[in-house]
């Protein structure tokens, strides 16, 4: 097949990118910025896809998209801190899915989206959260009301336009190709920058706050069962959870850094962020069902992995091993803390 992946410069879509050029097919990536991680391995158009339509179906500087026969759409800002202090950018994510489904419409294409975990919001009315229970009256932030609405997109082409889709909502990916902190701070990269150095970490939410880690590598093998099965119309529009399936607190995951690193952690507690999801525990039997899928990777196997990719980049880049600033955009406006359940009721 030939696929185009947008954000095919980020985590997600390195990974994937690689993986499908691996299994045999042609990749067309798309993305506001060169690829950090793996250079020219794949064609690359240079785009924010955040802009006109028009632009975006004329590709820029006399490159055009090529024919393919899927998109993986996984463009987005998708950090929920940044989209609480710049709401704007939230308006962004659902322009570039707007975009993106136009341009499939117009080319009669199937779609893979990437959504979240946090279209489920904080209430935690679920031990293990099934894909129905996402519900837009639960948004919790900016970020998660464009993914929400996002999705509604999808939902809406496809009973109008007969569009083919599957949409995977991904919870805490981890792994290689995830260390651009300058970029977009990440909090297990960030605790693993900070622990290098003996610097102290920052856990908001402490040990209350419960989330379900997925190892890079389980996450690309579903999108990629699914980019197969969507192909050859063996599966379509339906939405899955992509995630381990367990829970693990904050605190778990930053002492297993802590312990690859040999280093004896410093944390400090705070209160969860506003805009932030403190529990979520994915229900994955649907993505079994659907496409024979079954993560492999328990955070306590992931770990030493991811730490040990960190550190053979850290060796090749010993810049990088300097004091974190976030970027200047970050402090437009200051956190503010999440207020306990019931306050100010």
């Amino acid at each position: 097949m030939r696929i185009l992946v947008t954000g095919s410069s980020g985590q997600i879509g390195t990974n994937l990118a690689l993986r499908l050029l691996e299994d045999g097919h042609e990749v067309f990536g798309v993305d506001k910025r060169p690829n950090a991680w793996v250079g020219n391995a794949f064609p690359t158009l240079l785009q924010d896809l955040a802009g006109h339509y028009s632009a975006f179906l004329g590709g820029i500087n006399g490159v055009e998209y090529p024919e393919v026969d899927l998109v993986v759409h996984l463009a987005a800002h998708a950090k929920v801190h940044q989209l609480v202090r710049q709401p704007h950018r939230a308006l962004e994510n659902t322009i570039m899915t707007f975009n993106v489904l136009e341009f499939a419409r117009g080319m009669n294409l199937p779609i893979v989206h990437s959504s979240t975990r946090e279209v489920y919001g904080d209430v935690h009315r679920f031990e293990e959260y099934a894909e129905e229970a996402a519900d837009f009256a639960f948004t919790e932030s900016p970020y998660s009301a464009s993914k929400i609405a996002s999705e509604a997109f999808i939902y809406s082409y496809a009973r109008c336009y007969d569009l083919k889709y599957l949409v995977f909502r991904f919870s805490n990916v981890y792994g290689r190709y995830d260390s651009d902190l300058w970029r977009m701070d990440r909090v297990l990269p960030l605790w693993m920058h900070q622990l290098s150095r003996g610097e102290a970490i920052t856990i908001y939410g402490g040990d209350q706050k419960v989330l379900d880690f997925t190892y890079v590598d389980d996450c690309v093998d579903g999108i990629a069962l699914g980019v197969y099965a969507l192909g050859a119309g063996t599966a379509g529009n339906e939405t899955i959870n992509l995630a381990f399936g367990q829970g693990n607190t904050l605190v778990h995951a930053a002492d297993l850094i802590a312990k690859e690193l040999g280093v004896e952690p410093t944390i400090n507690a705070a209160p969860s962020l506003v805009g932030e999801v403190t529990h979520y525990i994915a229900d994955v039997r649907k993505a079994h069902e659907l496409l024979d899928w079954t993560p492999k990777t328990p955070l306590d196997d992931g770990i030493p992995k991811a730490v040990a990719w960190f550190k053979e980049w850290r060796a090749a880049h010993p810049d990088e091993d300097r004091p974190f600033e976030r970027p200047q955009e970050s402090d437009e406006l200051a956190h503010g803390f999440k207020q306990p359940a019931g306050a100010g009721a």
